[in-house]
């Protein structure tokens, strides 16, 4: 479980770098894959919602593969130089069968980024489509913060609770990715 967030932080963003590069792996694979963690709530999100560093993680991209497609993303992820990190997951027992796959990308300032992809292989995940994207059904995203995915301090997720308990969807919802300081 990830630690309480020191809200004097609340207003810093992700860089923009960071989401471009999700983007477009993101978009090589939106075929093959189900999105999972901070990326899955912010395809939940409005459109355009700032992207303040407490309302989605977006330090790594969660996915989770069907095994009949395990092939066609780890191709492609190949062609775009990823390779295989060895984590202390990779010998634990596990239904997910965990890999972990990065590349270092160098900008235009000189700046190195790692970019990292926790792949889960399953083929019972439930999910749900918005807007041409693959995700976790929300209820189900929920439950794997208690195992497989940290950051449950996040805005997105608390206001998913929120949400939830009162019976209203939070696809869409503005709370998603606003600062719970600010009035509604």
């Amino acid at each position: 479980m990830g630690a309480n967030h020191n809200i004097k932080r609340y207003e810093e963003q992700w860089p923009s770098y960071r989401i471009e590069q999700g983007l477009d792996i993101l978009n090589k694979l939106k075929a093959w894959i189900i999105i999972s963690g901070g990326w899955a709530w912010h395809f939940m999100s409005p459109e355009n919602h700032t992207e303040y560093k407490h309302a989605h993680d977006h330090k790594d991209i969660d996915i989770f593969v069907h095994p009949k497609d395990v092939a066609e993303v780890m191709v492609i992820l190949a062609k775009e130089d990823f390779k295989k990190v060895w984590t202390r997951y990779d010998h634990m027992p596990s239904k997910e069968n965990f890999r972990r796959y990065e590349k270092i990308e160098w900008l235009e300032t000189g700046k190195q980024v790692r970019i990292t992809i926790d792949f889960f292989e399953s083929a019972s995940v439930e999910t749900i489509t918005v807007n041409g994207r693959t995700l976790v059904e929300p209820k189900k995203l929920l439950s794997y913060y208690s195992n497989i995915h940290s950051s449950d301090k996040c805005w997105a997720v608390k206001a998913a609770l929120r949400l939830i308990a009162k019976g209203k969807s939070p696809i869409g919802n503005v709370l998603l990715s606003k600062n719970p300081l600010e009035k509604v």
